[in-house]
């Protein structure tokens, strides 16, 4: 606990007091437990995050003019390489449709190499933070055991940011980066994982779930359309505006996605966002995406219990 009280104390900027890395490990072990993640530090701090990247990405296309730094591009380089390791792992025959075994050894490689990928994006001086952040990493892929990805994984890459930020290897100057290149490229990695080895939804609410594996790329892909002089959440369901519009808005690359995936009405296999195609506009479809993030994902025991806590997301509660 020493180091706890060590960070806590005011201390002019000049004499920081020296933070001690450590592995993350999960704190919340039953359903009570939840409501030390809502008083704590990591929940400030992963939802300061989501909603800075919200802020930022509002009314702004993802062909839009932004800076690339040297960091975005090794992170780049760092999915790229995960991107690579599925071409080389290809899918085993088995009996069962869903869930195939190469999926693991595909994993085992990741589990392996994640300290060494991690350590290529952290400031030589933070390097002592590399095991942290690299946990945060690993679990944002899946879960080998079940062969499934749902939004606590989704949930874990976006802490792995945020502790990039936290160690000043992400700067402010990054938040477009981040969510357009970064988190888009890693999307894309999901998208191929999911389908190349059939990934079960972890947890997944079926037809009441807004979508069965991820859920930050539609606020922050509604964000982008606040204030679009056209384009209505009404349209989103119109698989023309879909295909002409798709490079532009993570909102519809993802509507994409699900229609290539599902067959059948839209309206059948996707109630929620079908749902959320008959709201006004869209800074109430980013208002109650948010909210139902909190509800649905970040309020759930299933999802929060696979959270990892360490000094950069710490379980401590925020100081009054």
């Amino acid at each position: 606990m020493a180091e706890t009280e060590q960070q806590s104390g005011s201390t002019p900027e000049d004499e920081a007091p020296e933070v001690t890395f450590m592995v993350p490990k999960k704190e919340i072990s039953m359903v009570p437990d939840m409501g030390k993640w809502k008083r704590s530090q990591a929940y400030a701090d992963y939802m300061g995050f989501i909603l800075t990247l919200n802020e930022g990405v509002k009314g702004k296309k993802l062909t839009c003019e932004y800076k690339v730094s040297e960091t975005v591009e090794r992170l780049l380089d760092l999915l790229g390489t995960l991107d690579r390791w599925i071409n080389e792992t290809p899918p085993v025959d088995q009996p069962s449709r869903f869930g195939n075994k190469a999926y693991r050894t595909w994993y085992v490689k990741l589990d392996q190499e994640a300290e060494a990928l991690v350590s290529t994006v952290v400031p030589a001086d933070k390097c002592a933070a590399v095991p942290e952040i690299a946990v945060y990493l690993k679990e944002s892929v899946g879960n080998s055991t079940r062969i499934d990805y749902g939004t606590g994984h989704e949930a874990a890459f976006a802490a792995f940011l945020c502790c990039l930020c936290k160690v000043g290897a992400l700067r402010v100057d990054d938040q477009l980066a981040i969510v357009f290149k970064v988190f888009n490229r890693y999307l894309s990695v999901m998208r191929k994982l999911q389908r190349t080895y059939r990934m079960e939804p972890a947890g997944s609410q079926g037809v009441w779930g807004l979508d069965d594996f991820q859920f930050l790329p539609f606020i922050w892909g509604s964000a982008q359309f606040i204030d679009h002089p056209t384009l209505e959440p009404r349209h989103f369901i119109d698989e023309r505006v879909v295909n002409e519009h798709q490079q532009d808005y993570m909102f519809l690359e993802c509507i994409k996605f699900i229609n290539e995936m599902k067959t059948g009405p839209f309206a059948e296999h996707s109630n929620q966002l079908w749902n959320i195609s008959a709201v006004p506009s869209w800074s109430k479809v980013n208002q109650g995406l948010i909210r139902m993030y909190k509800a649905e994902c970040l309020e759930k025991f299933p999802v929060i219990q696979h959270f990892r806590f360490g000094s950069l997301l710490s379980i401590q509660p925020v100081n009054p």
